[in-house]
């Protein structure tokens, strides 16, 4: 595709409207005799505006009016487009409608097409845009715009020079030392000319680490000749060859001839070792480069070339041998470039200010430095906190410079990007996005065109991939499959995609502006109507994209897609994904005709309305994890535009019939065979372009083999992903090797599991080492089969597992595959599992001479409940690290024999498996020995390494002697060993986190001074545990951070005189019903306690003398009905930054709560359950709380008034469940009881959203 670089954004939609008008929607006007001349007559007017677009976008910039016009034009030209999308629909429809007909019902069908109103009401609207790009054409005379002005040279950025004044550089000396190492190095290496490219975003600091190294004392000693030249977009080789003469000679150039400028610069450069940094290359043609760096071959060994760019093609294009892509500043230093330019001194509140303003700097020193000197002159507070509120945009453009800068990287895109570059500000600041979920959308909303040898998909990956390089998206630090755009870019996204994008940062829709076409919002616990009615003034949206920001508990107002959605029929992507409580979609949904994109994936939807096949644009339907799903419409054929439908984790019994019918589909996740109705498998070998994943099940449905034979799977190249399944259960079929024999896959296949296949042998196609590119392989409950498949020989094999093959005995010479083959044995193989091989006994190595040949990079091995498997494993693993045997009591490999082992579990194995385990172990995991007692030196002497242990089932591990324990353990998990126990000798130095679950004899206390590093402490059902304690000689501090105590019953104590933790920030007890008070001075010693969980502690009746810790920010009383009883006396307002309060099970006779004083002000979540005589909430004892937000009522059955008056204004949530006298006063949604609670936002009752 050629390139076509800057040009305008509104240009791009304009092109496409232009092919649309000059093709298919002209026949359709004149074949059915309709007047085209409002055609024409719109055609000619988008012309018209075209012409001076460019200029516009040049100068909406620094012109309002400008900006406007713009905008009008805009508005306007998406009208045009919704128009023409309107006349091709209608055109598919009838093509469509046709084919369904018979013959004399399809003439007539035909014939009658000019009388219908559709066409009248097109042209109506056609006169409306008409009218109004004909007064917008008539404006732009007046604005001074003019034809084919703009993508020319910019002044937007003024050239750099060599010059640096490093005092006020910060954070760059290890990048500086890093490539300066690069140039000093190169003459030892005595390679050719090296090319350095700095890659980064704009405003990263390119130039300025570039500057920092050409003018560094070691650079300018080592190299006999140095120039700097800004080259900048504009890149001609004769003029970018003559700057450099002239930088090399110091003096002006006449020669107006390329050969003879570059041999001038030739014999400048032949015999020096030269350093040339190019500032700013945009040019990624090699072509160029070759020609421009010719003479630079003639310099002496050791010289180089620096190219600074944003673009990493740029890099790639200029060959350089190293690219060095700088990363942003940290904090700190991103603080030191801001303080070096805005403070004067030390104002502790400009500085307070001043570090929130560097956040949203993101790392980026331009911006830091930039907005650090529109600071040095204001020396109020009031004037940091309004460029600390303001978007980079509304600074003065004159005085940062941030926003020209960065803007040069969106002008310069080439044209095709720009729309999807625009786009992505529906994206909220910080979003981590993925790859092919955005290329979808591209491709819904328009901005891909398919290529003669490229789909849609593949162009909108090269455009993705294009943005990547040129440093607009980068690789999200936690999640590696997802993207995100610093935040100055993405407000220059947002700056140049306008009022068109809309994205709600409030809790409503209301104010949005009617020329929005795009909107997106993150979802909530519970999105009622409210929040969306402003949308009914927004009819021409395209785009309506709720994002996650929890994927929990997501409730959506029926009305939403019952009433809002039949009226918005411009959208083009609708997702409603993730809503827990969406259960159907309505007929309504299939008059939403240019709809593209359906998302309604984990949701509650049980079936599909058939209205849903007359969406004829649908390319992509998502239904996965619609775990309620069971089919899907009838007339799915229908969807001849459908280019992708995922049905993973769905429930449905059969695919519609003909479904072969949808010849663009690539992605289908599963194909189900019926024993009924529906699609056969041949259907499959109608669908040609599938790609990505496919799972075929129910395979024991199958007919005949020649079905599966028209499946043509081996043809499907792009399939890379392929589960083949066969219900579980059924009897060894003979047939069933022939099917599978006839459902080999193309050897571009990479994973492959195969379910429950029956036959007793498998076909020679599965393990031939034709699959080149098999990385992983599954064979799963193939209970009839006596021998593995030959599999040694797939070359690229990394994952392996064989799981259920009940009658394999032996594995030898036939799995490791031809012995007459030149490939070693499972060459590539990383991770192999065998599990539930009830009669596998033996396992023999690669031959008695060639045992080292095999398995050479295998890292994890895992055994699972092989009860018979005897003897030893394979004896040379040399890279094996981690090894699982799980129920193999008979297996007496010898562990040693593993040089790389540093992870190890053994459960209910041979206790021979336990003796000299190797000191380099790090995670150690046994279980199920019952003699482990008399290994425990072995397992845990002091040399170790060993960094985790974990003990679980071993009844005669009864302690951990002194000097057995590793000085490097960090993580002790002790479960189910009955007579355990501690010493009383510190031998936990350095432990971290200790677990101990159902110790159930002999553990009664657990003295915390053992564990002075102890950060989580973690005991479960110790059914005789009585006390934590502390011995007197050490009382010092504890580091400890979390304490969990649960299923405890004899638990009495914590330590005399308390707890002395202050950096805990959890303290949870559980079912401790012996228990009777919580730690002594908890207000003293707990002083970070946040998170407070009494439940089911029945004799604990008060809170410590002195109250609960200031800190504490949550607390839950759940079922302990003495300390209820005295809640008066809990002190709770004396904790001022509590917030959320839980209290559960109220034994007395309190016919209303809360009582007066008990709740402090600040709370904002109050929850209140199991209170069976409440009959109201108190007026005064709620009345008070100013902050609270959601309020929970469970399970109070006579519960029948609200507080007198109303709820708190504050309150935007509340839920009831089980409370039935108040449902029936609620649920008319009328009189008393419910006006006082008619202004809370979102209402839930019995997990029913109330509008």
């Amino acid at each position: 595709m050629a390139e076509v670089v800057g040009g305008a954004l509104l240009s791009v939609v304009l092109d496409a409207l232009f092919q649309k008008m000059n093709r298919e929607v002209l026949d359709f006007f004149r074949r059915r005799k309709l007047d085209d001349g409002s055609l024409r007559k719109l055609k000619i007017a988008l012309e018209s505006v075209n012409a001076v677009v460019e200029d516009a976008e040049e100068k909406e910039l620094t012109n309002p009016a400008v900006k406007k016009w713009l905008d009008d034009l805009k508005d306007a030209v998406f009208d045009a487009q919704d128009i023409l999308d309107e006349i091709d629909t209608e055109i598919q429809i009838r093509k469509l409608g046709a084919e369904f007909q018979s013959t004399p019902r399809k003439v007539r069908y035909m014939v009658s097409t000019f009388l219908n109103p559709f066409f009248k009401q097109i042209q109506r609207k056609m006169e409306e845009v008409f009218d109004r790009l004909e007064y917008l054409a008539k404006n732009n005379n007046f604005l001074g715009l003019r034809v084919g002005v703009g993508g020319g040279e910019s002044s937007e950025r003024l050239p750099t020079t060599s010059l640096v004044a490093e005092a006020g550089i910060f954070g760059r000396d290890n990048d500086k030392e890093e490539i300066i190492n690069l140039l000093l190095s190169h003459d030892a290496s005595g390679g050719e000319m090296r090319v350095i490219g700095i890659v980064g975003m704009a405003g990263i600091g390119k130039t300025t680490l570039a500057q920092l190294i050409y003018n560094d004392r070691r650079v300018r000693e080592h190299f006999d000749l140095e120039a700097w030249v800004y080259v900048s977009h504009e890149f001609d080789v004769f003029s970018v060859t003559k700057t450099i003469l002239e930088a090399v000679t110091s003096s002006t150039c006449d020669i107006k001839d390329l050969n003879r400028l570059q041999v001038t610069l030739k014999e400048k450069l032949m015999g020096k070792k030269f350093l040339l940094v190019l500032d700013d290359v945009w040019n990624k043609n090699y072509i160029d480069w070759e020609i421009l760096s010719k003479p630079f071959k003639f310099g002496e060994q050791g010289s180089s070339v620096i190219v600074t760019t944003r673009d990493n093609d740029v890099a790639s294009a200029v060959r350089s041998s190293g690219t060095h892509c700088l990363k942003r500043l940290s904090e700190d230093d991103c603080w030191s470039v801001f303080a070096n330019h805005a403070l004067h001194n030390g104002n502790p509140e400009l500085e307070a200010v001043g570090r929130q303003i560097v956040k949203k700097c993101e790392g980026l020193p331009l911006a830091s430095k930039a907005i650090g000197a529109l600071l040095w002159s204001k020396l109020d507070v009031d004037d940091w906190d309004k460029i600390l509120n303001s978007e980079i945009w509304d600074l003065p453009i004159d005085e940062t410079h941030i926003l020209p800068s960065l803007r040069l990287s969106y002008k310069y895109l080439p044209s095709h990007l720009k729309p999807c570059f625009a786009y992505c500000s529906i994206l909220p600041k910080g979003y981590a996005f993925e790859k092919d979920r955005l290329v979808f959308l591209w491709m819904a909303e328009g901005f891909l065109q398919e290529l003669k040898n490229k789909t849609m998909e593949e162009v909108g990956n090269d455009y993705f991939l294009d943005l990547v390089s040129r440093s607009l998206f980068q690789q999200s630090s936690g999640d590696k499959s997802c993207f995100v755009m610093h935040d100055l870019v993405n407000d220059l996204a947002k700056f140049v995609s306008g009022q068109f994008i809309f994205r709600l940062e409030g809790v409503s829709f209301h104010g949005i502006v009617n020329k929005a076409r795009h909107l997106s919002y993150f979802r909530t616990r519970f999105d009622n109507f409210k929040k969306f009615e402003g949308l009914f003034e927004v009819k021409r949206l395209r785009t309506f994209l709720p994002l996650e920001f929890s994927i929990l508990d997501n409730n959506l107002s029926k009305k939403v897609p019952d009433v809002l959605l039949p009226k918005l029929r411009c959208l083009r992507v609708l997702s409603l994904s993730h809503y827990e409580n969406l259960a159907n979609l309505p007929d309504s949904i299939g008059k939403i005709k240019q709809l593209r994109y359906l998302d309604i994936s984990f949701t509650a939807v049980k079936s599909l309305p058939n209205s849903v096949c007359k969406l004829i644009n649908l390319q992509t339907l998502n239904l996965s994890w619609c775990n309620n799903l069971v089919g899907l419409p009838r007339d799915m054929r229908k969807l001849i535009n459908l280019r992708h439908l995922d049905i993973t984790r769905t429930d449905i019994l059969e695919m519609p019939i003909q479904l072969g019918s949808l010849r663009s589909l690539q992605t289908l996740t599963k194909f189900i065979i019926s024993s009924r109705n529906g699609s056969c498998i041949g259907e499959l070998g109608k669908l040609t372009n599938l790609r990505g994943k496919l799972a075929i099940l129910n395979l024991q449905n199958v007919v005949s083999s020649i079905d599966v034979a028209d499946a043509g799977l081996k043809d499907k190249k792009h399939i890379e992903e392929l589960m083949l399944e066969w219900k579980a259960g059924i009897v060894v079929l003979e047939s069933q090797r022939t099917i599978l024999d006839s459902l080999q896959p193309h050897s571009n296949l990479k994973i492959l599991t195969i379910n429950n296949y029956g036959g007793q042998s498998f076909p020679d196609w599965v393990g031939h080492d034709s699959f080149f590119n098999m990385v992983s392989l599954h064979l799963n409950k193939c209970k009839f089969c006596c021998n593995l498949p030959s599999l040694g020989q797939l070359p690229s094999l990394q994952n392996l597992s064989i799981v259920e093959f009940d009658q394999v005995i032996r594995v030898g010479p036939g799995f490791y595959g031809s012995g007459s083959s030149s490939i070693r044995p499972f060459k590539a193989l990383k991770v192999l599992k065998f599990e539930l091989m009830l009669k596998w006994e033996e396992w023999f190595a690669f031959g008695a001479e060639n045992e080292g040949e095999a398995f050479p990079i295998l890292q994890e091995l895992y055994i699972h409940d092989c009860p018979k498997l005897a003897r030893r494993l394979p004896i040379h693993l040399p890279s094996l690290a981690k090894l699982e045997i799980t129920k193999c009591p008979l297996l007496v490999s010898s562990v040693p024999m593993f040089p790389a082992i540093c992870q190890l579990n053994l459960t209910r194995c041979n206790e021979v498996l336990l003796k000299e385990l190797p000191t380099r172990i790090q995670v150690l995991k046994v279980g199920g020995f019952d003699a482990l007692d008399s290994q425990a030196n072995i397992m845990m002497g002091p040399s170790s390494s060993l960094q985790e242990l974990e003990v679980s089932d071993c009844s005669s591990f009864v302690s951990l002697s002194k000097g057995d324990l590793a000085s490097t353990l960090k993580s002790l998990i002790i479960r189910n060993c009955g007579i355990l126990e501690l010493p009383m000798y510190p031998i936990f130095s350095f432990l971290k986190k200790l677990y101990l679950y159902d110790i159930y004899d002999s553990l009664k206390s657990v003295p915390l001074d053992l564990f002075p590093k102890l950060c989580n402490i973690y005991i479960f059902g110790c059914r005789n545990l009585e006390s934590l304690t502390v011995s007197e000689e050490h009382r010092h501090d504890l580091m400890t951070l979390q304490i969990q105590i649960i299923d405890c019953p004899c638990f009495v104590s914590f330590p005399k005189g308390g707890l002395r933790a202050p950096n805990l920030t959890l303290l949870w007890v559980w079912n401790c019903g012996s228990l009777r008070s919580l730690p002594d001075k908890m207000h003293m010693f707990l002083p970070s306690l946040e998170d407070l969980q009494i439940v089911d502690c029945a004799k604990v009746e008060l809170f410590p003398e002195g109250g609960l810790p200031s800190n504490l920010k949550s607390v839950s009383i759940v079922d302990c009905d003495n300390l209820v009883a005295r809640r008066m006396e809990w002190g709770l307002q004396k904790v001022p930054f509590l917030r959320s309060l839980f209290i559960c099970g109220e034994k007395g006779d309190a016919k209303s709560f809360p009582e007066v004083g008990l709740l402090p002000t600040n709370l904002t979540s109050l929850q209140i359950m199991n209170f069976p005589n409440m009959k109201s909430l108190d007026k005064k004892g709620v009345q008070h709380l100013a902050s609270l937000k959601e309020l929970r009522i469970d399970n109070c059955p006579m519960l029948k008034y609200m507080p007198e008056e109303s709820l708190p204004a504050s309150v935007s949530v509340l839920l009831i469940n089980n409370c039935p006298l108040l449902k029936k006063q609620l649920h008319k949604k009328k009189g008393k009881e419910w006006l006082k609670i008619a202004h809370v936002h979102l209402i839930m009752i019995d997990d029913e959203l109330i509008e």
